[in-house]
């Protein structure tokens, strides 16, 4: 039988702090206002919560340390859910779980916008016209497949763009030699995509979700004509999430690392599958916490001034979510990958391999990056945040 504990916290004083382990429940309020907030953020910007909303979700359901401090505003009263009872609150009541998973993909969102803003200096088009680019920057790079899916997309999302002809010429173009497939959505439950093809474009419109069964799927953006990879997924992972919860265009592109299979959930499937099989929804619980968790840990990466900072963060950040600490580890990222995720201009990328060589002896198998001392890596991640927290204070 569910049974849940009260906490009362006094105003001023933190329910929550940055940085702790073990996190092992989260809290809904019940009387309130707490605010959410980074230590490390530089304009001081704050969430503020009231009854009916959750902390403490993130690290609690990923397992990773706590990602914000949470201050109580005023005089707060709270329901305390250990991680264990979590099954079983679903159970008696979705509508909670529901809640938790849209205001994640929203959060998710406003995130990534977040991540734009200060690792890309930019923000995101999400207009269908947005497409072109995208189909331009693969046309640019010879990778016809993921090109002419993206221009078949412009051309059903804009039938009066400014560019349709153009992208009915070059669609027309590369059909044959095209590997795309599924231009269009299909009812079945089972897609396979081969290695280097488009599953999605950002700013299309969308209503589906896939979880990778195998093989490999990149997430990717198109900013200034240049593409930038923000993950690389894996078997297990979910990505698509965002329009299927918030019916809002796709905010990045997926496409295919390696031939894969995936699971499609659609909207009409995922609402019988809440009703019917509370255990997605635990899982998918925690696959967005572990995305959301992975988004603040990347926005505190992209807040590091200097590439090499950046890149060691960035090898760090991928020990963390793969919970290795000391020991070898091979990644899934190629060097380029790396030095994209940390949106390394070209100009500056074979300085920063020789600079990151000097401070750790990375090597490469089958051209991905092996990492010999992991406990290295982790540290020197950890001296260089801290580093550039004091550059920062001086320069203010």
């Amino acid at each position: 039988m569910l049974q849940l504990s009260f906490v009362n916290i006094k105003a001023g004083n933190y329910l929550l702090v940055e940085g702790r382990e073990n996190c092992d429940r989260f809290y809904i309020i019940q009387s309130g206002n707490v605010r959410c907030f980074k230590s490390s953020n530089p304009e001081g910007s704050y969430r503020k919560l009231g009854p009916g909303d959750f902390v403490g979700v993130i690290s609690c359901m990923s397992g990773h340390a706590q990602i914000e401090n949470v201050e109580a505003i005023t005089d707060i009263k709270c329901i305390s859910v250990l991680k264990d009872q979590y099954p079983e609150l679903i159970a008696q009541n979705t509508p909670i779980a529901l809640k938790i998973i849209r205001t994640f993909a929203n959060r998710m969102r406003i995130m990534n916008e977040e991540l734009m803003k200060y690792s890309l200096k930019t923000v995101s088009a999400d207009t269908p016209e947005h497409i072109f680019d995208v189909a331009q920057c693969y046309d640019k790079k010879n990778e016809i497949s993921i090109a002419s899916y993206a221009y078949y997309r412009y051309v059903k999302e804009c039938p009066n763009g400014a560019h349709k002809e153009e992208a009915l010429k070059r669609f027309s173009q590369y059909r044959t030699m095209s590997k795309a497939v599924f231009l269009e959505p299909t009812p079945d439950l089972t897609r396979v995509y081969p290695k280097g093809t488009m599953i999605m474009s950002e700013s299309q419109g969308g209503a589906e979700m896939f979880v990778i069964q195998d093989g490999q799927v990149a997430i990717s953006k198109v900013v200034d004509g240049e593409e930038v990879v923000l993950a690389v997924l894996h078997k297990g992972d979910m990505f698509g999430e965002m329009a299927l919860l918030e019916n809002k265009p796709r905010s990045a592109s997926a496409i295919a690392n390696e031939a894969c299979r995936l699971m499609v959930v659609n909207r009409q499937n995922f609402d019988q599958m809440v009703t019917s099989q509370p255990q997605l929804i635990a899982r998918l619980t925690v696959t967005l916490s572990d995305r959301l968790w992975s988004m603040y840990r990347q926005l505190d990466n992209a807040l590091l001034h200097t590439p090499l900072y950046k890149a060691i963060d960035m090898l760090a950040l991928q020990l963390e979510k793969a919970r290795v600490s000391n020991g070898q580890y091979q990644t899934e990222l190629t060097i380029n990958d790396l030095l994209n995720m940390c949106a390394v201009p070209d100009g500056q990328k074979s300085a920063v391999i020789a600079q990151i060589q000097d401070e750790i002896k990375l090597k490469q198998v089958d051209g991905k990056i092996f990492i010999p001392h992991c406990e290295e890596v982790i540290n020197l991640a950890i001296f260089y945040r801290k580093k550039n927290a004091k550059e920062m204070q001086q320069n203010r």
